[in-house]
């Protein structure tokens, strides 16, 4: 009989086939190609085919080329898989020969050229990524030159927000993107945006130009000088030339924007400009145009004018116009009795008492203070008798004769007379305080400033012959009810004249007198 075989052991690995180390190189090359080959020459299809759709998520992930370029997670788990497969590519291949008719040198040589595949096609994103970048800033740069085309075609105050979104974009392309094709297109661009901002100016529309190019005044306070370059000072002169253009425009509008905002401006921002110095000139001839207007028709709207110029003055550097102040003050000066005389001479005596009472307690020290007293008193006294403003009063004192009137007061409060003629004045007269009112017309005629041993308040007035009207007012101790009373009377050469003022009282039933309760009137002048 045969002896029994020996019991079995533990399998025993021998050495690698030959090759074996070849194929293991080859197999691991072209798995790390990331096509999955070195599996398919082993046939092991299902691990190529983990590689192939690997690759085929990268590729859907990947293209087309995005700006942002690939997740780094993705790319990072995608290394990982080609790594995988090409050591389990090689291990395999160690045991298992390739599949017939392949030799494993010319694997391992096709497996190393295949490594260009995946070198290739890095390198071929990353220039696409890079264009890809270039066309999102190239757009960027598009979209500014749309808005500040669509900027252009409106009035700067309702298209400052997108002028200023483009010079953000410009200066993002510019400073974050300097390498880019879109930077370099940035300076051309900056100078078409200035242009575009400017264009109230390039078209001579100064007031208008004024904001616009102030805005370009801070824009090197946002970009880079170095982009912007010659661009940084070139709003001064135009803007200094606005503000100057568009101030003395406006010096003799009759609204409100009178131009002091514009000059003051220019006078602080530019004050050594040369436009600058022709403001103190500019202003000074439009005030003497202003008052050699006020002989004109209407000098109380130049007067508004002058009062405005007076105001623009003010808000002006005094360093800059030392003497325009003086020349507005005097300017208003003149235009306020011009406007006074004016009104007195158009009937508007109550607004010809106001402006030229005014002038002569604004004015004390000027000459013609006293004949604006004179023609309030008559315009005070033409409100009441119109006759009286026929004429202003004379400026003059007449010669010739001098006619004495004595006024007396018969009445229990005091009494102011107003006269005006060839000569004009007030005079007032104390109340009589041993007076009382008369029972009516004909009681008062016949005994005001009659009773013996009564002291009457006068005053004695020298007055040269000629028309006259008087106005008595009524002061203390009257009641609400006496009314100023008017008259007038001619004073003739050679006589001299009384007048007795008093107060009747009203018949309760209204019968003696028409309308009102107390009456203040004078007697008639007497030889």
């Amino acid at each position: 009989m045969p002896p029994p075989p020996p019991p079995a052991g533990p399998p025993t690995i021998g050495p690698p086939p030959q090759g074996a180390a070849l194929r293991a190189v080859a197999a691991g090359l072209l798995s790390l190609s990331g096509l999955g080959l070195g599996h398919v020459l082993l046939r092991r299809w299902r691990r190529a085919a983990v590689s192939w759709a690997a690759t085929a998520v990268l590729l859907v992930v990947a293209l087309p080329a995005d700006p942002d370029g690939v997740p780094a997670l993705l790319v990072a788990a995608y290394l990982l898989v080609l790594l995988l497969a090409g050591a389990d590519a090689a291990r395999l291949a160690l045991r298992a020969d390739f599949a017939r008719g392949v030799r494993p040198v010319l694997a391992a040589a096709l497996g190393l050229v295949l490594l260009a595949v995946p070198v290739t096609g890095t390198v071929v994103h990353a220039s696409a990524r890079d264009e890809a970048v270039e066309q999102e800033l190239l757009g960027r740069l598009e979209e500014g030159d749309g808005l500040v085309e669509k900027a252009s075609k409106h009035p700067f105050a309702l298209s400052a927000p997108d002028y200023r979104y483009a010079l953000t974009l410009y200066r993002e392309l510019g400073e974050d993107h300097p390498g880019s094709r879109a930077a370099a297109l940035v300076p051309a661009r900056l100078k078409a945006y200035y242009d575009a901002v400017s264009t109230p100016y390039s078209e001579k529309k100064y007031c208008s130009a004024v904001d616009p190019l102030t805005y370009l005044r801070t824009v090197p306070g946002t970009v880079d000088r170095k982009l912007l370059g010659d661009l940084a000072g070139r709003p001064d002169t135009p803007l200094a030339e606005s503000l100057y253009a568009c101030g003395v425009s406006r010096l003799s509008g009759t609204g409100t924007e009178s131009g002091s905002k514009e000059l003051e401006t220019l006078l602080r921002t530019f004050p050594e400009s040369s436009q600058a110095g022709q403001v103190g000139p500019a202003v000074s001839g439009e005030i003497r145009q202003r008052v050699a207007a006020l002989k004109g028709a209407d000098p109380c709207t130049v007067t508004a004018g002058l009062r405005r110029m007076s105001t623009l003055v003010t808000g002006l550097p005094p360093t800059s116009v030392p003497s325009l102040g003086a020349q507005a003050d005097a300017g208003v000066r003149d235009g306020v009795y011009a406007c006074g005389v004016d009104e007195f001479k158009e009937k508007r005596f109550p607004e010809a008492r106001q402006t030229l009472t005014d002038f002569a307690d604004t004015y004390k020290d000027d000459r013609r203070g006293r004949q604006a007293r004179d023609i309030v008193i008559a315009a005070e006294i033409a409100e009441e008798r119109p006759s009286a403003g026929k004429r202003l009063p004379g400026s003059g004192r007449p010669g010739g004769a001098r006619m004495e009137l004595v006024i007396s007061n018969d009445a229990p409060n005091d009494v102011e007379v107003l006269y005006t003629g060839p000569v004009t004045g007030t005079v007032k007269l104390k109340a009589c305080g041993s007076c009382e009112r008369y029972s009516g017309e004909s009681a008062g005629a016949a005994r005001a400033c009659r009773a013996s041993g009564t002291s009457y308040p006068k005053a004695r007035l020298r007055l040269p012959a000629g028309e006259y009207h008087f106005l008595y007012k009524h002061g203390t101790g009257a009641t609400s009810d006496v009314d100023s009373y008017a008259s007038g009377s001619s004073v003739k050469p050679g006589y001299s004249y009384t007048s007795c003022t008093y107060l009747i009282e009203r018949d309760k039933y209204g019968l003696d007198l028409p309308s009102l309760s107390d009456l203040l009137k004078p007697s008639s002048f007497d030889r």
